[in-house]
């Protein structure tokens, strides 16, 4: 996350009146607008195949996919932010006409710049969403997912690192094998390199 220092305070009706015109998508938490930097040509394939996959398999449910341009709130914390793919089950609920308020399931592509911000701050904001059942963690420089599945006031994590591995999400019945997740993605030296020194 960048630094806040100096930065104007914004209420969340200020946030949502400009994000709405906006021809670029930006984050906000604490009062602060923060852009969100574009996505990596690997980001946005891994995205795209796990909404792909999952969205076929809830075809005919009462579950709806939704990729990167869906915005959500968590209402305990303020943080109004674009996961890069969100399930929400049931009855779906929206804050005025465009913000979801309870997903069900949320996917988070990392890279190097998000990747600690995702897997700390964000993830404690997420966590305070009563509705959020799983999160998943992928990696976009080599074979690496963390899944994180409620299990009360707990989260269980589990781990796959190979493409011949599944993940499951408990929570919508849907499988994940991640040779397709990871389909026409590819890794050369350089990307081992810069995975490796982080």
């Amino acid at each position: 996350m960048p630094s806040t220092v100096n930065r104007p305070h914004y209420t969340p009706e200020a946030y949502l009146m400009l994000e709405r015109k906006a021809d670029h998508k930006s984050e906000y938490v604490n009062g602060q607008i923060i852009a969100v930097a574009g996505a990596s040509r690997r980001h946005n394939l891994i995205a795209g195949n796990l909404y792909r996959e999952v969205s076929q398999q809830l075809r005919g449910r009462s579950c709806e996919a939704y990729i990167s341009d869906m915005r959500i709130k968590v209402d305990h914390t303020g943080l109004y932010t674009y996961p890069d793919v969100v399930v929400a089950c049931g009855e779906i609920r929206f804050e005025d006409r465009d913000t979801l308020l309870n997903p069900t399931v949320i996917v988070e592509v990392l890279s190097a710049s998000t990747e600690a911000y995702d897997r700390g701050a964000k993830f404690a904001h997420y966590r305070r969403l009563d509705s959020l059942q799983e999160y998943l963690l992928v990696a976009q420089d080599n074979v690496s997912i963390e899944h994180y599945v409620r299990q009360g006031v707990k989260w269980a994590l589990s781990e796959a690192s190979t493409l011949d591995a599944c993940v499951h999400f408990v929570s919508i019945d849907c499988n994940m094998a991640l040779h397709d997740l990871y389909d026409k993605v590819h890794f050369n030296e350089s990307d081992e390199t810069i995975a490796s020194s982080k």
